[in-house]
């Protein structure tokens, strides 16, 4: 089976100790996690985590298959990058006399899409959103300037087809 991106969906109780099980699936599997975002979602008391991982569909249905074994775990689902709509973001810190001294720089901002979030005498702020690669574009672009600090943020997505959550908590609901 060839490698591929997938985006692992899971719907949780906000519990401590969690992550620390679900990492531990994928650390067993010796499957690296490359991102990682845990937030509120659209159903109140309920977290989701959204964990990108780049393996066989083999190995994704497996460890959905422990996660969904975890107490807490409501429901879990995987999807594929041509199922998703998804983002990153990005912060780049930059010294500030190259905004002046450097057009280039004034010519990446422009092309990247990218919005300037704060200046001051010694530093200034970008703000990137956008597809991994979009950003790792802008960091390479960057990088012969000097970067400053750099941070990402994990993968943010929703589906393209409706997610069945919703139905799945109601079904719960009525047999409670």
């Amino acid at each position: 089976m060839e490698k591929k991106w997938y985006t692992i969906s899971v719907y949780s109780e906000n519990n401590v100790g969690l992550l620390n099980r679900i990492s531990g699936i994928f650390l067993k599997r010796h499957i690296n996690i490359e991102s990682l975002n845990v937030s509120k979602s659209e159903i109140e008391h309920v977290s989701k985590f959204t964990i990108v991982v780049h393996t066989t569909e083999d190995w994704t249905r497996k460890i959905v298959q422990q996660i969904e074994k975890q107490i807490e775990v409501i429901k879990a689902f995987y999807h594929t990058d041509e199922e998703t709509i998804y983002q990153e973001s990005a912060l780049f810190k930059i010294a500030s006399h190259l905004l002046f001294d450097e057009p280039q720089i004034q010519n990446v901002i422009k092309e990247s899409n990218s919005t300037i979030v704060t200046v001051n005498r010694e530093f200034f702020v970008l703000a990137k959103t956008g597809r991994r690669h979009e950003i790792d574009e802008m960091h390479d672009d960057l990088e012969p300037f000097g970067i400053m600090q750099f941070v990402r943020s994990g993968r943010i997505t929703v589906t393209k087809s409706k997610m069945p959550i919703t139905e799945i908590l109601d079904e719960v609901k009525t047999t409670n």
